[in-house]
Order: structure tokens, then sequence, then C-alpha cells
């Protein structure tokens, strides 16, 4: 017999308003008993019905709804939803590369499938996903027929689901690097050890976005597999790409070579302390680019990694020359908007520069955000000039 959660009273404002997440400190009681992970039904303390989600006794989210109605979690319903999140990203005008499902965002939470050309990478982060996976693949080849699905499951979260990290293929072939085309560039997406699913996907239009700011000599930071990089030397005299992975540098070089780019060069390295060698070399560049990884994974980091994000900023504004841009990002929701514009402003006055807000962007429209859950808003993408 399934569960029944009940809260406790009040606690179901957030989950009515259409967040997802039901916290096992916010349960009053538990009803029946089924199998860990399976469709629990959640209820207010006054018994009214809000929902269905899949429990883990072992999370701190216990469930994490996604049915409102009387529907089951079948393949007929998988395959509504999958192809609801993929119609609104083809109605926008993505083809190629995409992110076709981002979990709460589309209703179907802790799951991710990112669409590379004819593959599909799948990210299971519940334990409820993690035990449909294959009902899960079975829908995306009857609406896809793709040539191969990988799972990049081997994420430090799923621990927090009792579940560990993995990597593999669940249907076809798989390559290791697959080829796609952004913004007219050709990219080696490294599926099965890039970042995250293979590629940033999120970023696709701010990497387009900075072309108008990349003329002459530009600096690019955490660099990755090169998407800004390629994307600024398609206007640049000069582009110096910076990562602490030599793998990454070479996806760069290799990227490079695939668009025939000769004005792109690599730097093996940590970027602070890079930034801080250019600085002590009075080495100046007109555009500087920092797009790191999140600093903070939890509210606890954020600290650390306020201090972390303002010395990069801070010695990137010093290398910067006059009338230059400074492309930085965020990717840490617990980093939010407010904060990190606080902390670019300390670092402007520290730097003894006047910089101003030219534009102001966040993550792509593939990467939708819930108003009512704010950990859903993640990017954050400013360019500034200084001055």
């Amino acid at each position: 017999m399934a569960y029944k959660v009940y809260l406790k009273k009040n606690e179901e404002k957030r989950i009515v308003a259409g967040h997802s997440w039901v916290y096992a400190n916010e349960v009053g009681r538990i009803e029946n008993k089924d199998k860990n992970g399976s469709l629990a039904e959640v209820y207010s303390q006054d018994g009214r019905y809000i929902g269905k989600g899949y429990i883990n006794h072992a999370s701190k989210i216990l469930v994490r709804i996604f049915i409102r109605g009387n529907e089951t979690d079948d393949e007929e319903f998988y395959i509504k939803r999958i192809k609801e999140a993929n119609d609104y990203r083809i109605k926008l005008g993505y083809g190629n590369c995409y992110r076709m499902v981002f979990a709460e965002a589309d209703n179907l939470p802790a799951l991710i499938v990112d669409r590379y050309n004819d593959v599909l990478v799948l990210q299971c982060l519940s334990l409820g996903i993690d035990m449909r996976k294959k009902l899960i693949c079975d829908c995306l080849v009857k609406l896809f027929s793709p040539k191969g699905i990988y799972e990049r499951s081997d994420v430090s979260v799923r621990k927090k689901e009792g579940l560990p990290e993995i990597k593999q293929v669940l249907y076809g072939e798989v390559p290791d690097y697959q080829e796609i085309c952004e913004n007219g560039i050709k990219m080696l997406v490294d599926i099965k050890n890039g970042q995250k699913t293979g590629y940033f996907l999120d970023q696709k239009e701010n990497r387009f976005a900075i072309r108008k700011y990349c003329k002459g000599e530009v600096l690019d930071c955490f660099c990755n597999s090169g998407g800004f990089s390629l994307n600024a030397a398609t206007v640049a005299d000069s582009v110096t790409a910076c990562d602490i992975s030599e793998l990454a540098l070479k996806n760069v070089r290799d990227n490079a070579e695939l668009n025939g780019f000769k004005n792109l060069t690599t730097i093996c390295g940590d970027v602070f302390e890079v930034l801080r060698a250019f600085k002590k070399q009075k080495r100046q560049f007109n555009t500087v680019i920092l797009d790191p990884p999140a600093f903070c994974k939890t509210a606890d980091e954020v600290k650390d990694a306020y201090r972390g994000y303002k010395d990069i900023n801070l010695n990137a504004m010093k290398i910067i020359k006059s009338g230059g841009f400074l492309v930085t990002c965020s990717c840490s929701h617990y980093m939010t908007s407010a904060l990190f514009e606080k902390m670019l402003i300390e670092a402007s006055r520290e730097s003894g520069r006047i910089v101003r807000s030219v534009e102001v962007k966040s993550q792509a429209p593939d990467h939708p955000a819930l108003l009512c859950a704010e950990e859903t808003q993640y990017l954050k993408f400013f360019v500034l000039q200084v001055i």
C-alpha cells in the first residue's frame, strides 16, 4: 500500500506554490508501508491532497513531488512529460545541442537529459529516478531514436540519496567524443569524462554574447573545453585559454584545430596564481573571462567562496586595459545575484579602477527557472567595463 505522508501544520504552503521538495523535518507522520523509492502520496496536516512523488528515507529530501493530479508514473506518463519538455526547446529553436529535461523546472525532479546531436546523456539524482532509468531510457528511444544514451551519474550529490556514483552506456553506441555545432562553431564534447554531462550547455547564449566584447587580446580563465575561448577567437586578435586541467586544454586545442583557429594558445595552471603572475609581469588584456566551477556547493561554504570570487575578480580587474571588459560568472545558487554583485562592487573599489556594469544575464532558456524554487535559478553572468 502506498505511503501517505502528512505534513506538519503550514508546511504545505511552499509545496502548494509549486516547489517539489518535501523535507523530512517538515513531516508530521507517515502512514502505510511500501518500498523505499516508491511513489508516495503527500497531504497537508488537515488531510488535503497535495501530490505524489518518490520517497527516500535515506535523504533529507524525503519526497520529490512531480504529480499533482491522479496520474501514475507509467511509460505513457514519462513519454508525455519528456515530450512536453523537448517541445518547449524545439519551439525556442534548439536542435543540435541543448538540455532536453531540466529536473524540477520541467516537473521531473532529479532527472537531467542533455542532447548532443544524436547522443543523449542521462543523469539520475534521486533514488526514485535511478530505479526507473530503464523505463526512462525506453521512453527516450521511442521518442527520439538516438544513436546512444550515456549515463553521467558520477556526481557526489547522489551520496545523499544513498546511491553510488556511476558512468555507463545505457543504450546503443556512445563515442568518447561527440561533435556538435554551437553558435556556428564545431565542438567535440567529451561525453564520458568531460565536466558535468560533458559540456556546459547553460552558457550557450552567453558565449555568443561575448563576441562584441572580445576585440584585441583575450584571456579566458577556467576555460574547460573552450566554449568561451572559441567564441572569442571568432573576433579577437589573440585568445589565451587557461585551465588547471591538461585534458581540458587538449580539448581546447582539438576544438580550435577543428575550426581552423590559429589565434588561440593555452596555459596550464591555477587561475589564482596565473592572474597574480600576469599582474606582477604587468601583462594586460582587452578582455578577461572568468567562468569558474562552483566555489560553494553548500551554504556553509559561502564565506570562503566569496573570498575566492573576490580574489579572482579583483586581480582580473587589475590586468584589464583601460576601456576593456571583464566577463564574470558564478554557477552556484548559494552565491545569490545580490551577493555576487556585492562582491563585484567590493572588488572594483579595491582594484582602484572605475568599473561599470554593461550586461547582466542568466542561464540559457533551455535551463528555465521556477520562481517558486530559487535552487533552479543559479547562473550569474556579468559583463563589466573597466574604465
